[in-house]
């Protein structure tokens, strides 16, 4: 699967709220990400441009985890790259499993997200724990898709809730230490 995504720094997520709601954008739901970046000195994931995580996932009193593996990005104006999930049972033995294995905790990421749902566009708004509001707004397609339609729509709907600047193209790790 490519995912194509582009995130953008945003003052505060009311003036957003507003115009998600006038637009008439559905909320799904909000949530809590726990991400464990895991590393490996012969693999260096992060100097590859590369990620592999432990999501720690709670919804409504439901908790669930997911392993993902995120390829380089491909083009230098969107986070759009290969990624691959698993749901797996128990996230603390699957952690145990990986540090056996030679892994070691590389960095941490928590948010609270906000989920909304345009057509097949996912609208996140992530209030990522030492970090301002960010906009999140993404789309899953097939391997070996062209993937520059997604990347125009995407920022069709910035346009459409006014959002013109604060484009970013760092991972949440890579912002929380960019700052240490």
């Amino acid at each position: 699967m490519i995912e194509v995504e582009i995130k953008a720094k945003i003052g505060d997520f009311d003036k957003v709220k507003k115009k998600l709601k006038e637009l008439k954008i559905v909320k799904m739901g909000e949530e809590v990400q726990k991400d464990i970046y895991l590393e490996r000195y012969d693999i260096g994931f992060a100097q590859n441009d590369k990620a592999f995580r432990i999501r720690n996932i709670i919804k409504e009193n439901e908790e669930m985890t997911i392993i993902t593996y995120k390829g380089p990005k491909i083009d230098d104006i969107s986070k759009t790259r290969e990624e691959i999930e698993l749901c797996v049972e128990d996230g603390d033995k699957i952690l145990k499993i990986f540090e056996k294995l030679g892994f070691y905790k590389g960095g941490f990421v928590q948010k609270t997200r906000e989920i909304y749902n345009l057509d097949e566009y996912i609208i996140s708004l992530d209030d990522v724990e030492g970090l301002d509001p960010y906009i999140e707004i993404e789309v899953d397609l097939e391997d070996d898709s062209d993937y520059q339609d997604s990347i125009d729509k995407i920022h069709g709907i910035f346009s459409k809730l006014d959002i013109t600047g604060g484009f970013e193209t760092n991972s949440y790790l890579e912002l929380l230490q960019l700052k240490h």
